[in-house]
């Protein structure tokens, strides 16, 4: 029997802005990607809306091979009880040793340590994978748009996903 090795979790730092742009751009697919494959010249990872701050990340063996974006889904004060997942990605080479799901379950930390009583996300319809992980950690869906994406000329719906903290 092989022992995954558990991924180390921690706080994004300023100085893993360039490894998290590379993993960003290895990641993308059609199946979690709204946006078209980037190409150079690429922008920087972190920007003024999203910094360190708003990034976990998860390494094995030292190596760098995750990240969630956790954030206010809005800069309302009626709305500040909710943290909302805005992005998750996972190094293919790390899929199915955890990673993903270490990284949720540290978001929730992260957003009950902030004060948060919510967690939500969006979710690609066709990202089945996904939906059940996130399922399996207790998110709920709590509405779908309709064919809100046109991807490579399919519709694709908008999952909307949360749970209480």
């Amino acid at each position: 029997m092989t022992v995954m090795p558990v991924p180390h979790i921690r706080h994004a730092a300023l100085a893993d802005g360039e490894a998290l742009g590379r993993l960003d751009r290895d990641a993308w697919s059609p199946l979690h990607a709204v946006m078209p494959r980037p190409r150079p010249p690429y922008d920087p990872f972190y920007s003024r809306r999203y910094g360190p701050r708003d990034h976990l990340v998860a390494e094995l063996a030292g190596i760098l091979v995750g990240y969630i974006r956790l954030t206010h889904p809005t800069s309302l004060a009626c709305n500040a009880h909710v943290r909302q997942i805005q992005g998750l990605v996972v190094a293919d080479e790390a899929r199915g040793a955890g990673v993903g799901r270490a990284l949720l379950r540290a978001a929730g930390e992260e957003a009950r340590r902030q004060g948060a009583r919510r967690l939500t996300l969006r979710v690609l319809g066709h990202n089945i994978p996904a939906r059940r992980l996130y399922e399996s950690e207790g998110f709920v869906v709590e509405g779908v748009l309709p064919e809100e994406f046109l991807l490579d000329g399919v519709y694709v719906d908008d999952v909307l996903m949360g749970r209480t903290l």
